[in-house]
């Protein structure tokens, strides 16, 4: 009777132990991994949680249903930003799958870029391009000008070429020629940029400008969108 009761208890231990094993991992299949962006930039008017986020998750059929969830509706027909934070999809993710848990490795707030759908303008698309061209070579030309001008670098240049070469300069000597011409591939190697070419996969000082302009946008975005419709005491 003892060894019946000892082996039908083992019996039963043994039950309990895989349904919670069981348990375990039909839990650890619910665990959504998310990963928001800043910004996204979106050109449908239901933007889908795949459009501004990447995810994770064992379980396929969650992982379908939250890379299908609707994170917003877009109504106007124009250009705009909106703005979210994670807690509102947390909060969407748990009315498709109240079991999901949801852990965020990417931004708390982001921003959706909205640009309808526009057909191709190439042309105007160049003329802009070469607008910023000309705008961008005489800004350089003038600030090289004033620079040299600052500094009388043609008196410089007149200076040394006679105390080396024993004559009066020309005014269009070595010096001006290898002047020239060095600062020309000392613009080319500090923007790292020509045309399709880089001459390392760093990314240009133009870039990185552009990167920390946006940051400062988005942040800039998202804490007037904290601060809206609230008072605040400056004194």
């Amino acid at each position: 009777m003892n060894e019946e009761k000892e082996r039908q208890d083992g019996g039963g231990g043994s039950v309990d132990v895989s349904t919670q094993n069981g348990g375990e991992g039909n839990k650890s299949n619910k665990q959504v991994y998310l990963k928001l962006n800043q910004i996204s930039e979106v050109q449908t008017e239901k933007v889908k949680l795949k459009d501004i986020a990447k995810i994770s998750c064992q379980d396929t059929a969650l992982l379908a249903k939250c890379s299908s969830l609707t994170v917003k509706v877009i109504h106007e027909k124009r250009e705009k930003r909106y703005i979210g934070d994670v807690l509102e999809i947390i909060e969407k993710i748990n009315q498709v799958d109240p079991k999901a848990q949801v852990d965020n490795l990417g931004e708390t707030d982001y921003i959706i870029d909205y640009r309808p759908p526009q057909p191709s303008r190439k042309v105007w698309q160049w003329i802009k391009t070469i607008f910023v061209c000309i705008i961008s070579f005489c800004g350089a030309a003038f600030a090289i000008m004033t620079f040299n001008n600052d500094v009388d670098v043609p008196a410089l240049f007149h200076e040394l070429y006679g105390l080396v070469m024993g004559k009066e300069s020309n005014g269009f000597t070595v010096l001006e020629a290898s002047y020239s011409i060095g600062l020309s591939l000392g613009i080319l190697v500090f923007f790292n940029h020509f045309m399709k070419w880089k001459l390392t996969e760093d990314p240009t000082p133009l870039e990185v400008e552009m990167r920390t302009y946006e940051d400062d946008i988005c942040k800039t975005l998202i804490q007037n969108n904290g601060r809206k419709e609230k008072e605040v005491d400056v004194t």
